[in-house]
C-alpha cells in the first residue's frame, strides 16, 4: 500500500510568518499535536508541534535551597511578585514570536509513491507522529500514524 492511498490531502498548516499563539490555536480548534510549516510558495520550511512549543516555554529555575535572613522575610513577596510579573510579560511576548523561531527545520518528509511501511518504519525510528507528503517539494498531504493503521484496517 502507497502513501498515497491512507494520506490526508487537506493539510492543516503553518506559515513560518504566523504568531506562534495563532499557530496554537489552530492545534487546539483542531485536536492536533503539530502541523508543517510552510513558506509563501508552499514549500516545507520546517515542523512544529506542542512539545515544541512547551520547550520554548521552558523557564530555568534559578531558586535553590536557601534560608532567608530576617531581612530577607520582608524581600520575599516582593521578589515572588517580581518573578511574576516577569514570566506574565514573557508568556505574553511568547504568544507574538513568529513560529520561525520555534518550529524544527530537519523536516523528515515522504512522497505519496513510499510506502506506509516505509513511512511506518520512519515514524518508529524517529519517534514522530507525522510525516508531510511533498511531491516536488511542495507539501500535498500529510501522513500520521492513525491514517496508516486506519490504511491496514481497511485492506
Amino acid at each position: 500500500m502507497k502513501v498515497k492511498d491512507v494520506m490526508n490531502s487537506d493539510v492543516i498548516y503553518s506559515k513560518s510568518s504566523d504568531s506562534i499563539r495563532s499557530t496554537a490555536q489552530i492545534l487546539k480548534k483542531n485536536g492536533i499535536s503539530g502541523v508543517p510549516v510552510v513558506d509563501d510558495k508552499n514549500n516545507i520550511v520546517g515542523v512544529i508541534s506542542e512539545e515544541d512549543l512547551l520547550r520554548f516555554l521552558e523557564i530555568p529555575d534559578h531558586r535553590g535551597l536557601w534560608l532567608p535572613s530576617p531581612f530577607e522575610v520582608i524581600e520575599i513577596p516582593i521578589r515572588e511578585f517580581v518573578s511574576w510579573e516577569e514570566t506574565k510579560h514573557m508568556l505574553s511576548d511568547f504568544g507574538d514570536k513568529k513560529v520561525q523561531q520555534v518550529m524544527k527545520t530537519d523536516v523528515l518528509t515522504i512522497t505519496p509513491e513510499d510506502t506506509i511501511e516505509y513511512a511506518s518504519q520512519l515514524m518508529t525510528k524517529h519517534k514522530i507522529n507525522r510525516l508531510p507528503v511533498i511531491e516536488d517539494g511542495k507539501l500535498i498531504g500529510i501522513v500520521t500514524r492513525g491514517d496508516i493503521i486506519e490504511g491496514l484496517s481497511r485492506s
